[in-house]
């Protein structure tokens, strides 16, 4: 009696040879340690600090992951996908304006927490090439909220999706500045920007944060 033959598997389509239990440890390991570092330092880390933070040899580390490219992919592409989300609420919302102060509140929020996130998506290093890749899929939305609100007449007509980043970029330096001293400040200069992205408004915004005192700016500015 013949044996059965064994289908063979189509050349260059062999299925992926899922991760042993001990190596898929390891690469949660290194995401958790990475999405640690790069919220608090920035994505301009080395490998060699991931593996330090994980507890980990960096050896375990590139057989996981090719590059820092790779392991910013894996970190930040759930979060790209969430801020995708906001943004695309913010689209929806019944109000424009809402939609607008929505989308750069829930924006800043996520920026001014995680400087990693903020590397990816408001950085144009060019070596940076999924990070392109994960801007590009918030536009679309982004010129949504301000399309909608310009068409109510209740934004600037000369205002275009490149500002958004910018004014982000704007915040987040106030931000860094008074992390130590008032961690929301930037919100307060949130403020003053929406208002200037108003095409007419009766009367100034009240300001979510005080300014601060000459001994908090000094120490804002050490």
């Amino acid at each position: 009696m013949s044996r059965r033959a064994t289908p063979a598997t189509p050349s260059g389509s062999a299925p992926a040879r899922p991760l042993r239990a001990d190596a898929e440890r390891n690469r949660q390991r290194i995401i958790a340690a990475a999405r640690e570092v790069f919220a608090e330092r920035g994505v301009d880390v080395t490998l060699d600090d991931i593996a330090r933070h994980a507890g980990v040899g960096v050896g375990t580390v590139y057989r996981r992951f090719a590059d820092r490219e790779e392991l910013i992919e894996a970190v930040f592409e759930d979060q790209v996908e969430r801020l995708a989300v906001v943004a695309e609420e913010a689209a929806r919302c019944e109000d424009p304006w809402t939609g607008l102060e929505q989308l750069l509140l829930v924006t800043g929020q996520y920026f001014a927490d995680n400087r990693g996130l903020r590397d990816v998506l408001l950085d144009s290093a060019p070596d940076r090439r999924r990070a392109v890749s994960m801007r590009e899929r918030l536009t679309p939305a982004v010129a949504a909220v301000l399309t909608r609100a310009q068409q109510a007449g209740l934004l600037r007509d000369d205002i275009e999706p490149t500002d958004v980043p910018l004014i982000h970029v704007m915040l987040m330096a106030a931000a860094e500045q008074g992390r130590a001293v008032t961690p929301d400040l930037w919100k307060r200069y949130l403020t003053l920007i929406l208002d200037g992205l108003r095409h007419d408004r009766e009367r100034p915004t009240p300001l979510p944060q005080r300014a601060l005192d000459q001994g908090e700016f000094d120490r804002a500015m050490r």
